[in-house]
């Protein structure tokens, strides 16, 4: 029989050294298995990090700045505004921090605040459908102090080749440079403290509709007889010539023949011939301006077959016409009188450019007018003539 003795010894002597080994094995399979363990709850923590976001997101996104009419109520944007129209409290302005698709209110350094947006476009709106050049004119929007208008005004010289010749050069073309600076437009409305502080008062309403109302008669003067000083230059304060002496620069008229009315029984051949002193390219798009008092006159007038030349539009909005072109009736434009250019007709979006910067500011002063509070509404808007040949006068005048 095998003596037990060495076999202990000998299985004794073989784990001793072994020990060491598995003491490490589970060591590194015990730190192994931690990191595993950290690794797996990180990600279960990003996993929900990120569908409460989404949640959060969820819940939130019926609440976004809208522009409509409807909920524009209800946003922080117009809520802060109008506490500022009524109180002049700007706490709600300075910790406004909003995603808008438009305008942002914003405070600026001068103590100015940037027109609600509903607010601002209501302005713009009752803007573009006031009887005004504006309506008929090209308009952008800029974000410096002016706008240059780029106007090519001459041709390239061209010729026919044939083989045997040289080909002749070409003239260059000329290109010309029409600055147009922008310029402050203000309006000033006041409503007592009392009136703001009634809940019920639509305050912005009616501030949209002061404003728009200043802003549209300024501007319609402007664009047509404005001197361009401190407002926009209007069309009819640029030099007026002769159709066939026409030059850059200046406004082509064609005479009625009689100082101060229309001549005699030939009176529609004024109006046939303003149309066709228009460049074909212009007639295209061209519009006849003139106010209530020549519209009138002009709306009497026959042509040779007993055939009014002015026929009212057939829709509802749609504007009258005069020999098929659109009328806009805009009070600025003089009387029939002599030398007067009563009538303009031309492609006003390629003869007249209006620039306007995209912001309005309101100021809000309680004191100088006590107890009532003025609202000095501003914005900026520029206009000029920018293609002389897309305009021409009528002139009441024998030549």
């Amino acid at each position: 029989m095998t003596d037990p003795a060495p076999l202990a010894a000998g299985r004794t002597g073989t784990s001793t050294p072994d020990a060491p080994e598995l003491k490490t094995a589970l060591q590194d399979f015990t730190t192994e298995f931690g990191t595993f363990q950290a690794e797996i709850i990180r990600k279960f923590q990003q996993q929900e990090e990120r569908l409460t976001m989404l949640d959060r997101k969820t819940a939130l996104s019926p609440a976004r700045p809208v522009l409509s009419s409807a909920d524009a109520g209800a946003t922080l944007h117009h809520k802060a505004f109008d506490a500022y129209l009524r109180s002049g409290d700007d706490t709600p302005m300075r910790g406004l921090d909003l995603e808008t698709k438009g305008l942002n209110t914003q405070v600026s350094a001068d103590g100015g605040y940037l027109v609600d947006p509903e607010t601002a476009q209501a302005i713009r709106g009752v803007l573009h459908a006031t009887a005004s050049i504006r309506a008929i004119a090209s308009v952008v929007t800029v974000e410096s102090t002016s706008f240059d208008v780029l106007v090519d005004h001459t041709d390239v010289s061209t010729g026919w080749a044939t083989e045997a010749l040289d080909t002749i050069e070409s003239d260059t073309p000329r290109i010309d440079r029409i600055p147009i600076r922008l310029h402050e437009l203000s309006a000033m409305p006041k409503a007592s403290q009392r009136l703001l502080d009634d809940s019920a008062f639509d305050i912005e309403g009616w501030l949209a509709a002061r404003i728009a109302g200043k802003f549209a008669r300024a501007e319609a003067a402007a664009f047509i007889n404005g001197d361009g000083v401190d407002k926009p230059r209007g069309f009819l304060m640029h030099s007026d010539v002769p159709d066939e002496l026409w030059e850059w620069g200046n406004l082509g008229y064609i005479a009625t023949g009689a100082a101060g009315d229309f001549a005699g029984s030939n009176a529609a051949d004024a109006i046939v011939d303003l149309v066709y002193a228009l460049g074909a390219t212009y007639r295209a798009n061209a519009v006849f301006v003139m106010n209530s008092k020549t519209a009138g006159a002009v709306r009497k007038m026959k042509d040779a077959d007993g055939r009014f030349l002015w026929s009212d539009g057939l829709a509802a909005g749609e504007p009258a016409r005069l020999m098929g072109y659109p009328v806009l009736v805009a009070e600025d434009m003089p009387d029939i009188a002599n030398e007067a250019c009563a009538i303009a007709f031309g492609d006003f979006e390629a003869g007249y450019t209006i620039a306007e910067r995209p912001d309005m500011r309101v100021l809000r002063d309680p004191f100088s007018a006590k107890p009532h509070v003025l609202f000095y509404a501003t914005k900026r808007v520029g206009g000029d003539v920018s293609d002389f040949k897309a305009i021409k006068l009528l002139k009441f005048a024998e030549s």
